[in-house]
Formats: structure tokens, C-alpha cells, sequence
């Protein structure tokens, strides 16, 4: 392999960092309507009156639109493959408002000084109501988030929007209770985490016009064009066919843009206008309204026997959807399904209630539910090897998923064969590289100071299994040279980058010759998008097998050329040969040829699923230093250790890492949602929502511990999400090692540390 393995550059680095207009907003410059939302103050009221006349009359303003000016038809904006399994909850505008921040009217002007003056001329008389906002009393309560008859659930996951719940479910293999009354020791504990906001640097962003042929078109920061199509249908109440996408580079996602945040106001202004419009989040609209990780409340309970085998984990995750449903049947399954299947045990159940409140709707964040799944179990396993005075690596290497576990099935995981694994191996060169043995539990620095290290392991999947699809198409041009389109998004993570390094190796030619093309609706083959770790190894795949139908086409029009039958045509990426008499046609001269006359245009298209997702692994171990003065935690050194099957470009693989682990320590210990006794969030600017600067985050290393996934290609598996999930439970851990303090909710603040020394004292 010349390029697959290898830290090839990416594809778009140059533009990136000489600051080439590549964005959204790079390339829309031309002139347009300027959109802005009229949100709500309060967290659950109902419009009685609205008067728009005055802002209408304002110089400048286009429209001003309502409730009763946009379709009726409920819909979902999670970006997930049809039927959706969240959901119809919402409308463009609705007359019952359940958050505040919710839109109350869409205004569209010529400029930001005009609609701005437009929306402080808006008058609204609201009824209001009063707010649910603890998510621990929603199931069953009185007051009602979504009381309409017409709430619709295509899938059946639990849906009842009588009783406040967005998906209930319950999973049971073997019979937990009885083991657990038959083990020697029972960790029985709660562990919550925050809505975590995803903090990308471009904001939510779209831009929509009508083309030549009365179609809408949409130019969004999106990760998923496709869906954005058939959502905007469903809201707008036009034919797919009337709509195109297109997405530019965008800038950071993590999740975030797998929901249809921005785009919807833009295109009912310009589909009703029939002129440009264009709107940009606010950070402020980012963060209030915006799409983060679901609020979590787990109940765990582990049972070991006397030498620390796990026997049975009941695991009961109770999901925060806040006002919408969006991605919250799906994330609290991955809190369970993930998190147990690391572990080898008699029995286990899991069960969860997904239910709405007044608060922020969530969506989807890297990790995917994975990540509140694993702080919540890890944690438990750490206090299970405190309990047993156990070195928790140990208790991990007696029970989790090995290299010896390959040819196993999953049964928490959907009943799916391991076919790759190599985490016992990741653990064992993460000690080595953090010198565990010798820094285990922990060391008095002197000045009230203690280090200690924390460890934790986590997997993750490689795309949805039978669910998610993946297409490419790649074209012989002339000059010898290919194109390749896609329908993955590149969001950052260097997927253009990635599946031209596969092409290059399949096609036997220069990274350079391959030209990757991105997502466009018109003219991309479907992908369902970039989400839920599947680019490599879905795409990539799809990729694979495009690359060997085009060979097969231009040997047979070699063969053709050189007088041969196909069988002694040989294809080495610069020239097919006779092997029979040596004579051959180059590259080159065969693309030419095949652009004149009655040759064939060589293109080959293919599209690839999977039956099962293999999980990549990890472990996460951490050195910390605490100031037991002020409870105070500094991260010193971060050791992370991947098996994502074959590493298809190390630099990139690396950089994921990294980025993934940072994101996850601000979610233990800085990033805390708050809101007021209104339902008005508090920290809704980067003033109040600390996320962490380099400054903050110690050294990070990274190393990987290849495995050979065969139904991946190369043997890939995913790394995007894995790496989110190992920092949470390891620094937690890590701290109990320092204090003895178990911090089972997140953030881990110096106040909380110091609190809980104060109470063993």
C-alpha cells in the first residue's frame, strides 16, 4: 500500500490554513435576505395574540411570518434514515411554545439594522404556562410538553407523549436479580452529566435561493445533505425533487449538524419570497438553541463475586430530550448497548425512559449517548476494584473484551460477532506508556499536593448496522486522471482526505490523480452522512468496490484496444497489457480514446451496508495532580491507546484523538448548563460556558494498537466517537484515587473535590 497507512497531507489543508473562502459564508456573498428569529422569553406558554403590523411597515422588511402563516405538518430534525425513529414533534412556528428560545415569529429584511428593528416591533400576548424543568419528575406529570393529538411516531420506540415520554424500552438477557443476590459485592449508584454544548467554531448557517428552474436551493453547514432534503419537504410541504443541497466545508460539527438547526427559516422565507435569504446563529442562539448532548441521569448496578469477576449489570439511563424529541430514542440506547457489551457477565439488563421537559431540545454529540453510558459504568467499575482494593486495570483485564474474545457474539450488542479486538493489548501499552505500575494509586508531592492516575476502556461502532448507506462514484477522465463523488460530508475529520488515499492504493495510482468531489443532492450518489463513526468504514468500502468495478471496465476496454480477451488483459494503474505478447496502451492514451467517437465513458458507481458495526476500542489513562488546599484538579498527562483496525492515515487518526479528548475533558470537568427557575439558561456565551484552552489540558499522547477488521476496508474500523468516551470516568477515577472521593456528577469541580474531603474528613 503506497498511501493507505501513511500520513498523507489533507486534501483541503492549504485552502484551509491560507484562509481561502471555503465556508458557508465564504460563498454567499451576494446580496440577500437577512433572516432572524423572534424567540420566546419563557419556557412553556401559549400565543394568544400576535400583532406584526407594525414591524411590517419597517423600511426594508420583506416579510414577517408566523404560525399561521407556514404549513401545519409535524416533523423531526433529526437527521436520521427514513422512517425516522424520532419523533414528528415539531412545526416551523407553533402556537405553543415549550423552551425558552423556541421561535416565535420569522422575520426577513434587505439588512441586519431593519429586521432587528422589525422584531422590537413585534407584539405577543402569551398565556403562560407553568414550565416542567426537572427532567426527574416529567414522566407522568401533569403538566403536558406535547399535549397535540397529531404528535406522530413513525418507528415504535416507547413514544407517548400522554405521559411526557419521547421512548421507554427495556432489554433484559439472563436473570440480573438472581445473580446479583448470588455475588459477593453489588456497586448500587447514580451518576448524572450535563447537556454539553458541542462549541463549534462556525455557528449554524444556511443560505437558500431559487434557481433557474423555480427549485430551492440550500447551501448549509450541514452533515447531512440528504436528510436536510427530505426534512425540509416534510416541513415545507414540497416535493423532494423541488429541492437541492449543497454542502461546503464546514466548520466543525461534532454532532451538532446532524440536526436541522438553521436551515428551515431561510427556506420557507425564500420559498414563499421567491428571493436569496441567508441566516446566521448568534453564538447565543448556538448555545440556547442549538442541538447538545442529552442531559443524563444512570442507575447502575454491578455485582462481582469475591475475586472481582462481573456476574451481572442492570443499567437504567434516564434521558433529558427537553422540549423535542430529536435523537433521543437513539443516543440512550448506545448508554446501554455500548457501554455493557465491553464487559463479559451471566446477566444484564438495561432499560431507559427517554421523557420531555421545558428545557433546550438535545440532539446528537460525538459519542452519541455512548459517552454518559460510559462515565456511568466505568465509574462503577473503578468503585467495584476500590471496594475489592483491586488495581482497576486488573479487574478490567479479568473482564472485558480480549483479543481472545474474537469469534464471540455480543449479546447486549445486538447478537453480532466479534470479529476484531485488541483492547486487552491497548490497556497493557497505555500502562507502559504512562508508567501505571509505578504511579498507581497515587504520590504526595509535598505543598498539599497529590498525583494520582485513573484509567477507564471504552468501545464505540463503525457506522449503523443495515441502516446506514454509503456511495461513490468514480469517473475516468481524460488525461488518465479521477474524479470521485461522494456523498459523505467532511466536516473537519478528513474523510475527502481518507477515501482518496483508498482510491489511490485501489486504483494503483498518485494520490494526486484522484479529485474528490463533495456533496451536492443533484449530483452526489446517497450517502446518508456523515454521522454515527460510519465514513471510513461504510464509504470507505463503497469506495472499495467502485474502485474495482471501474478497473474491471477499463480492462475490458483495454482488452478491446490491444485486440485480447479479458482474461490475458492485466491492469498495473499506468497501462493495460496483453500479457501474452507484452504489447500495451497507456492510461492516458485509453481515457483519451474513450472521450471520442463510439468509445465508452468509463464510470463506475457502487454503494455499500453492513449487517453489523464493528466496535473499535480503547483505553484512556490519566495522570492528575489535585491541591487538596482547594480541591483544585490539573491534568498532567493523558495516555490514550486505539485499536480502529487498520489506522488509514496516522496523522488524522491522531488528531481525532486528541481533538476527541479534549472535548471530553471539558465535559468532566468545566462545561455545566445551567438555567434559571424560568427555564432561561445562564451560561449562554463563552463569559459563562468555560470549554478548555490548550492551556488546560496537560500533555496528550496517542498510540494505536492495530487489529484487522475484515468486513472493513483495508481492516479499518471508526475512531471519531471512541475517542470522546475514556476522559470522564478516568479523571473520575483519578481523583478518587488522590481524595477518595467519588464525584458521580458531572462537571468535577474543585468545589465538589473539596466538599467531599471536607465530609470523609
Amino acid at each position: 500500500m503506497r498511501y493507505v497507512n501513511k500520513p498523507v497531507r489533507k486534501k483541503d489543508a492549504m485552502s484551509l490554513v491560507t484562509g481561502k473562502p471555503v465556508y458557508t459564508d465564504d460563498i454567499t456573498q451576494g446580496s440577500s435576505l437577512v433572516v432572524k428569529l423572534l424567540r420566546s422569553p419563557h419556557a412553556h406558554a401559549l400565543i394568544e395574540e400576535i400583532n406584526t403590523e407594525r414591524a411590517k411597515k419597517v423600511s426594508g422588511i420583506e416579510c414577517v411570518l408566523t404560525y399561521e402563516d407556514v404549513p401545519e405538518s409535524r416533523f423531526t430534525t433529526a437527521g436520521q434514515s427514513y422512517p425516522e425513529p424520532s419523533p414528528y414533534d415539531r412545526l416551523i412556528l407553533d402556537k405553543r411554545l415549550r423552551c425558552v428560545g423556541d421561535p416565535v415569529a420569522i422575520v426577513a429584511g434587505l439588512d441586519e439594522k431593519s429586521v432587528d428593528k422589525a422584531l422590537s416591533l413585534i407584539k405577543v400576548k402569551y398565556n403562560l404556562l407553568e414550565p416542567l424543568l426537572d427532567f426527574r419528575k416529567a414522566k407522568d406529570n401533569e403538566i403536558l410538553i406535547h399535549p397535540e393529538d397529531n404528535f406522530v411516531s413513525l418507528v415504535e420506540v416507547g413514544a407517548d407523549n400522554k405521559r411526557n415520554l419521547c421512548s421507554s424500552e427495556s432489554m433484559n438477557i439472563g436473570n440480573v436479580e438472581e445473580e446479583l443476590k448470588k455475588c459477593a459485592h453489588v456497586i448500587e449508584e447514580t451518576y448524572h452529566t450535563k447537556a454539553n454544548n458541542q462549541t463549534m467554531m462556525e455557528t449554524f448557517r444556511t443560505y437558500t435561493s431559487i434557481d433557474a428552474y423555480g427549485r430551492l436551493n440550500v447551501i448549509s453547514s450541514t452533515q447531512i445533505p440528504f436528510h436536510v432534503r427530505r426534512i425540509l419537504s416534510n416541513a415545507l410541504q414540497i416535493p423532494k425533487s423541488q429541492i437541492r443541497v449543497i454542502k461546503p466545508r464546514i466548520g466543525g460539527g461534532f454532532g451538532a449538524k446532524q440536526s436541522v438547526v438553521s436551515e428551515l427559516f431561510p427556506a420557507i422565507v425564500t420559498w414563499i419570497t421567491k428571493k436569496p435569504a441567508k441566516m446566521i446563529y448568534s453564538r447565543k442562539e448556538s448555545f440556547t438553541n442549538g442541538s447538545p448532548r442529552h442531559e443524563a441521569e444512570i442507575k447502575i448496578r454491578l455485582g462481582a463475586d469475591e475475586n472481582g469477576i462481573i456476574k451481572a449489570i442492570h443499567m437504567y439511563s434516564l434521558w433529558n430530550a427537553g422540549a423535542y424529541g430529536d435523537h433521543g430514542p437513539t443516543t440512550v440506547g448506545l448508554s446501554g448497548h455500548k457501554a455493557m457489551t465491553i464487559y463479559n457477565a451471566n446477566a444484564y439488563k438495561f432499560d431507559f425512559d427517554v421523557v420531555y421537559s421545558n428545557t433546550m431540545g438535545a440532539g446528537a454529540y460525538r459519542g452519541y449517548g455512548a459517552t454518559q453510558g460510559f462515565f456511568a459504568l466505568e465509574s462503577a467499575v473503578n468503585e467495584l476494584a476500590a471496594k475489592l482494593n483491586m488495581d482497576p486495570t486488573v479487574l478490567r483485564m479479568n473482564n472485558m473484551l480480549t483479543e481472545s474474545s474474537v469469534g464471540k457474539t455480543m449479546p447486549t450488542y445486538y447478537n453480532e460477532e466479534l470479529k476484531s479486538c485488541t483492547l486487552d493489548k491497548c490497556l497493557k501499552k497505555a500502562k507502559e506508556m504512562i508508567s501505571w505500575d509505578e504511579k498507581y494509586p497515587c504520590r504526595d508531592m509535598g505543598n498539599n499536593k497529590v498525583r494520582s492516575v485513573g484509567c477507564a476502556v471504552a468501545m464505540q461502532g463503525s457506522g449503523i448496522s443495515s441502516v446506514d448507506v454509503g456511495a461513490v462514484e468514480i469517473r475516468l477522465n481524460d488525461d488518465g486522471f479521477y474524479t470521485l463523488m461522494i456523498g459523505a460530508t467532511d466536516m473537519g475529520t478528513g474523510c475527502d482526505t481518507i477515501l482518496a488515499q483508498m482510491a489511490a492504493d485501489c486504483m494503483d495510482c498518485e494520490y494526486d490523480s484522484i479529485v474528490v468531489h463533495g456533496v451536492d443532492t443533484d449530483l452526489s450518489p446517497y450517502d446518508t452522512g456523515s454521522y454515527a463513526s460510519s465514513t471510513t468504514y461504510i464509504t470507505g468500502m463503497a469506495v472499495v468496490k467502485a474502485c474495482e468495478s471501474l478497473k474491471n471496465k477499463i480492462i475490458d476496454a483495454g482488452a478491446k484496444k490491444l485486440g485480447c480477451s479479458v482474461e490475458y488483459a492485466d491492469f498495473d494503474g499506468k497501462s493495460v497489457c496483453n500479457i501474452k505478447n507484452n504489447e500495451s496502451i497507456s492510461l492516458i492514451q485509453l481515457a483519451n480514446d474513450n472521450y471520442v467517437g463510439s468509445n465508452n465513458y468509463l464510470s463506475a458507481s457502487e454503494s455499500h451496508y453492513s449487517p453489523t458495526s464493528p466496535p473499535p476500542f480503547m483505553a484512556g489513562l490519566v495522570e492528575i495532580e489535585v491541591d487538596k488546599l482547594t480541591g483544585k484538579v490539573d491534568i498532567i498527562d493523558y495516555v490514550g491507546v486505539i485499536d480502529c483496525g487498520t489506522v488509514i492515515n496516522p496523522n488524522l487518526a491522531r488528531v481525532q484523538a486528541e481533538g476527541g479528548i479534549v472535548q471530553a475533558m471539558g465535559m468532566a470537568m468545566y462545561e455545566d448548563i445551567i438555567y434559571d427557575r424560568n427555564g432561561r439558561m445562564l451560561n449562554d456565551s463563552f463569559m459563562q460556558y468555560k470549554i478548555p484552552s490548550r492551556l488546560d489540558v496537560g500533555n496528550i499522547r496517542i498510540d494505536f494498537e492495530s487489529s484487522y477488521e475484515p468486513s472493513g476496508p483495508f481492516g479499518a474500523k471508526s475512531i471519531g466517537e471512541l475517542v470522546i468516551n475514556t476522559p470522564p470516568p478516568a479523571i473520575a477515577n483519578a481523583v478518587y484515587n488522590a481524595t477518595k472521593v467519588n464525584i458521580r456528577s458531572l462537571p468535577i469541580t474543585g468545589e465538589k473535590v473539596m466538599m467531599g474531603m471536607l465530609k470523609n474528613a
